[in-house]
């Protein structure tokens, strides 16, 4: 295979998964990491792909265009229904607390709260507390501000003042990616500060994040991955991804399958 030709199929890959390690590439194509490298950068210089860390990122997985909910919740359905299965059993004892970031993924989870225990559900998602107000075994704490049109979350300092004041037993987190050198991201700085807060509140979290998540980065970082517990993906996850967050720290459950 001529150069041009694997590197047309690497940004070929790229664009498909979301995301690529350089020890993927190498092995696909047969050739060393550096040569995958060097293909990286010609690509990255031609604004095709971008470098991360490890690997490469379609461009449009760093720009500030952030797709709304609608869009999002029609997008890997499958694999989003898994990882809310097995997020329910993360759900504590009742008297227990939990806090449900605002997402598609999330949104599932909330739908997945067994009604034989009672908890406080804490969330800054208009769309979970409408689904979790009529349940009698939640006691819904919504937390205020200005709900952001395209995430249908509150944000902003009335949110983030009642944060301050909660320590909750476990957190749901949705993330736009996660990666070890950037921790988690998302596209907007104000989204980022309520979620960054969510972490700070929470004894344990549990990111609910499909594999397309894994290994990009996007413009603000709300965690390190040192804050991150455990982060429930699907089987599409490389196994090279899942061992360097598992070496960070974090455990990896495949809702589904292994790796």
């Amino acid at each position: 295979m001529y150069p041009e030709e694997r590197q047309q199929a690497i940004a070929s890959l790229v664009m498909t998964r979301g995301r690529a390690s350089v020890a993927e590439l190498a092995q696909a194509y047969d050739v060393t990491t550096e040569t995958v490298r060097r293909d990286l950068a010609v690509l990255d210089k031609a604004g095709i792909v971008r470098r991360v860390h490890g690997g490469a990122v379609p461009v449009r997985a760093l720009h500030l265009v952030e797709p709304g909910v609608g869009e999002r919740d029609v997008t890997r359905t499958e694999h989003k229904d898994a990882i809310a299965a097995a997020a329910a059993e993360f759900f504590p004892l009742s008297g227990a607390s939990v806090l449900l970031d605002a997402g598609t993924t999330t949104m599932r989870i909330a739908s997945q709260i067994p009604t034989d225990r009672e908890l406080v559900v804490v969330t800054n998602s208009v769309p979970i507390a409408a689904r979790l107000a009529t349940m009698p075994s939640v006691s819904l704490q919504l937390l205020g501000g200005r709900v952001r049109g395209i995430t249908q979350a509150a944000v902003g300092e009335q949110a983030l003042r009642v944060l301050d004041t909660l320590r909750v037993d476990i957190a749901f987190i949705g993330t736009n990616a996660i990666s070890v050198r950037h921790g988690l991201s998302t596209p907007d700085s104000e989204e980022a500060a309520v979620k960054r807060a969510m972490v700070r509140s929470a004894n344990y979290v549990v990111v609910a994040a499909d594999s397309s998540k894994v290994g990009r980065e996007d413009f603000v970082s709300f965690a390190p991955i040192s804050s991150v517990d455990t982060l429930i993906t699907d089987p599409e996850i490389s196994a090279a991804d899942s061992a360097v967050l598992g070496e960070n720290g974090v455990e990896v459950i495949c809702a589904g399958g292994q790796p």
